[in-house]
């Protein structure tokens, strides 16, 4: 598996009007995309910093696994996950990870925001770290 890039940083968020504000006021970004995202139960806005994104999740609903991070957060939000990019396909890196031990959540790729295909691994194979796997968005 080679990776290439930071694809972004997932942030889950309470609120995402309120988040959106913070991020443009207070950070000088720019929102330039928002998307919901069915079958993750999850409103997405995204932020271009460098080669970076930022994506903030807001859940659309109580079983989203967002909303229950945020319960178990106090009711706040915070870093819920890292995305890398990997140039040799995400099917081609989900094999490899599993051929290394490595518990996935996805077994196959999936659809995921921003037009990607992703899948995650499982945090308790990943130093505690809830990571996703994204193809390059250069190589689309």
């Amino acid at each position: 598996m080679k990776i290439s890039h930071i694809e972004h940083i997932g942030i889950a968020v309470p609120n995402l009007e309120e988040a959106i504000k913070y991020y443009e006021t207070v950070l000088g970004l720019k929102c330039y995309k928002q998307e919901v995202v069915e079958d993750q139960k999850v409103t997405t806005a995204f932020f271009q910093v460098g080669d970076t994104k930022i994506e903030l999740l807001e859940a659309t609903c109580p079983e989203s696994t967002i909303a229950k991070f945020i319960e178990k957060n106090g009711g706040r939000g915070g870093m819920h996950h890292m995305a890398f990019a990997v140039e040799d396909g995400v099917a081609n890196a989900l094999e490899e990870v599993q051929e290394k031990g490595v518990k996935v959540i996805d077994k196959a790729p999936r659809g995921g925001a921003d037009g990607l295909q992703i899948a995650f691994l499982h945090p308790k194979s990943t130093e505690a770290v809830l990571t996703e796997l994204c193809e390059d968005p250069r190589k689309k």
